[in-house]
């Protein structure tokens, strides 16, 4: 009995208090990249822990495996990034849904700032990439200093208290679950393969089925889940990427439904996808000449794009709507926070990595990239949280 007690007490409460901690979201993403780097950089371990990722099924370098008729993916890492971050796409599908159902998405007037702000700080990081890679064969990459991470994010929104008021809070999530949004479509319409009609037509045949089960009111049941299942199958032998099935199914189940299946999966993907997506995606082997290897047109465009990029958008965006009195600023507000929300909408992370492996075939060339968006996000990071500790000197010169 005493065994149990300990259990419980000293392992069991203090895993749930941390698991139900705002922060922990952050925290173990960034202990797996950790991991993950240490690991692909030891000399024991750096080769057998890259091959466990690249493990293929069928022992060939094809990204699909034939099983009887179905083609489906080949290897470790296309079952994390094109079948389980499907679930993690259903699930920031689902938080739009109902944002835009019955939070500070579901007015024009609420959601006017946030709306503008996300365009601005996705628009602003791309055109900074497209300058500095006129000319050059790295102009795929555009999309990925444009998305920003909502778990670190609002990881580090939380460790800062009340430095940042709530009312600030809401529109940083409110604008990181708009900029998930642009990069889904962007993922859509530009990252996607060979476009198979077929597969297109069954694709939209099963959004129409879904959305007919929508309008006529039908309770989510087992049937929604067979449907979806194929949604996904169909979407990833489509050429649209696999995981946009994942927010194309969200906006097409009931609204009542949203909170429970928001609840239920909130663990598993931010406790379980997540941090094997982080493990897997962050495999990086460090060349001896990092520094050097960092100097490239696509990695000054992705870092200068998340941290010059982003708050310049953001607020430059938010600065118009305020001048044109479109909008206000969120309620106790001052413009010093309003930049510090800019940079801390730098830390892109998850999103950027993801489009980082489907901008760059190369797999030097998504490292690289993949290095530059963890150096932005590290110095987003810092700097955003370095931005709010000053506030209480500089705020009051930026309030008028």
């Amino acid at each position: 009995m005493a065994f149990f007690s300990f259990l419980r007490h000293g392992f069991l409460d203090p895993l749930k208090e941390f698991f139900n901690d705002s922060k922990a979201i952050g925290i173990t993403l960034l202990s797996c990249t950790v991991i993950s780097l240490l690991l692909s950089n030891l000399g024991v371990t750096a080769e057998w822990y890259k091959n466990l990722w690249v493990f293929s099924f069928d022992g060939t370098e094809h990204h699909v495996v034939h099983v009887g008729k179905l083609i489906l993916p080949n290897a470790v890492l296309p079952v994390i990034n094109d079948l389980l971050m499907t679930v993690f796409f259903f699930l920031a599908g689902m938080e739009i849904k109902r944002e835009m159902a019955e939070g500070e998405l579901s007015s024009i007037r609420q959601s006017l700032l946030p709306v503008v702000a996300a365009v601005g700080g996705m628009l602003a990081p791309a055109i900074i990439y497209g300058l500095l890679n006129k000319g050059t064969g790295f102009t795929n990459g555009w999309a990925v200093p444009m998305a920003t991470d909502i778990a670190f994010t609002l990881g580090v929104a939380s460790l800062l208290g009340n430095r940042i008021p709530v009312a600030l809070k809401v529109f940083l999530t409110a604008l990181a679950i708009i900029d998930d949004l642009g990069a889904i479509i962007v993922i859509a319409l530009f990252y996607g393969g060979q476009i198979q009609l077929l597969y297109i037509v069954l694709s939209l045949s099963i959004l129409f089925i879904l959305w007919q089960m929508l309008r006529y009111k039908i309770p989510l049941g087992w049937y929604h889940w067979v449907l979806a299942i194929l949604l996904w199958y169909c979407m990833f032998n489509s050429g649209i990427h696999a995981t946009v099935a994942g927010v194309a199914f969200a906006f097409l189940i009931p609204v009542n439904q949203l909170s429970r299946l928001e609840m239920k999966l909130h663990h598993p993907v931010y406790f379980g996808i997540m941090p094997l997506f982080a493990l897997a995606n962050t495999a990086i082997s460090f060349p001896a000449n990092s520094l050097d290897a960092l100097n490239s047109s696509y990695s000054w465009g992705i870092v200068a794009g998340l941290l010059i990029g982003k708050p310049l958008g953001i607020c430059g965006a938010c600065y118009l709507m305020t001048l044109k009195k479109w909008a206000d600023l969120p309620a106790a507000t001052n413009w010093h926070q309003i930049i510090g929300a800019g940079i801390l909408a730098g830390i892109g992370f998850t999103m950027s990595i993801f489009i980082s492996t489907l901008a760059f075939l190369n797999t030097s060339e998504q490292d690289i990239a993949k290095m530059a968006v963890l150096l932005a996000s590290f110095l987003a990071m810092i700097t955003g949280y370095i931005w709010f500790l000053t506030g209480q000197k500089n705020s009051q010169g930026l309030e008028e």
